[in-house]
């Protein structure tokens, strides 16, 4: 069965019943410096990147829990192949091919998920499918906070990402691998990163230039387990950022970031804990959440951030 069809130039995708927009953009509204997309009235102004093409999209949810995507600026491919890679992007951003009945019926009746899983009821995963984009994003955010990593982003965005201008905005691209394979750690001197952040991610993007670092390779993995294993063993890459990758970009439910401080924050803020969740304490919750680790933690962050 097709998900999506085109009205007038436009696609639309059919939702799942249990979709709600208004949560999903609850989390995409949560940092205003965000660079990636702007969310206006509800509606979701986005370059899509397919291949050599690139489109800028609006996004809204209508009445009849459809999602229209608009294509501004004459950037509708011609293409049929390109449209539906344009609707299967957007499926995966919003991990519309997943079920979630199964993890509903788990969380309503967990005491932790319980609480989140009625506040933000029809929230998704929100990926990050660009496999590049995702480990930058991951190595940007280790060991600092949520508004000075979403700085760091901008800055490496916008010095070396593309953008489409529509109605005098800037609507920017992540820049590319093959790009930043060839800088080095001087060319990122003025963003305010560690000299050890600006290796990793040079040293990323040249795995990913020779080929060696695929999103392909990894699925074809096969299993979390060896996903991971891989993963881990590139400079700059440990098990938080590896099971991050592996939650938003791989789309393992059974990911699980155990080191995360939002998650241990959020567990604090629920148990009203005077300390942090022990280790033992995280696996036990993880044997408990089976399979939908990563929604578990999802709805968890949500809770504070």
């Amino acid at each position: 069965m097709e998900y999506w069809q085109e009205i007038n130039g436009n696609i639309i995708i059919e939702l799942p019943v249990d979709f709600n927009i208004k949560a999903n953009l609850g989390y995409l509204e949560r940092n205003k410096n965000e660079c990636m997309f702007e969310v206006e009235n509800e509606m979701i102004t986005s370059v899509i990147a397919v291949g050599e093409t690139r489109t800028l999209v609006k996004i809204h949810v209508n009445k009849f829990n459809q999602m229209i995507v608009q294509f501004l600026k004459d950037s509708r491919p011609n293409n049929q192949s390109e449209r539906a890679e344009v609707a299967q992007y957007i499926r995966d951003w919003f991990d519309l091919d997943r079920d979630l009945t199964p993890f509903y019926k788990m969380a309503k009746a967990d005491p932790l998920l319980k609480g989140p899983v009625e506040e933000f009821f029809g929230l998704r995963v929100i990926g990050v499918p660009d496999l590049f984009e995702a480990l930058c994003w991951g190595v940007l955010g280790q060991q600092i906070n949520l508004p000075f990593a979403y700085t760091l982003k901008r800055q490496f965005v916008e010095k070396f990402g593309d953008s489409i201008e529509w109605n005098g905005k800037k609507y920017w691209m992540f820049p590319s691998f093959d790009e930043i394979a060839q800088l080095t750690p001087a060319d990122l001197a003025e963003i305010k990163m560690t000299l050890k952040k600006s290796e990793y991610i040079i040293g990323i993007a040249q795995l990913m230039a020779s080929g060696e670092l695929s999103k392909e390779k990894l699925l074809r993995m096969g299993s979390l387990k060896e996903a991971e294993k891989s993963l881990i063993k590139i400079r700059g890459i440990g098990p938080w950022t590896a099971n991050y990758v592996l939650m938003r970009c791989l789309r393992y439910t059974s990911a699980y970031p155990i080191d995360d401080v939002g998650l241990h924050n959020a567990i604090k803020h629920l148990t009203r804990s005077e300390k942090k969740p022990a280790k033992e304490e995280l696996l036990k919750l993880s044997v408990r959440w089976e399979g939908w680790q990563a929604y578990a933690t999802f709805y968890l962050w949500r809770v504070l951030y």
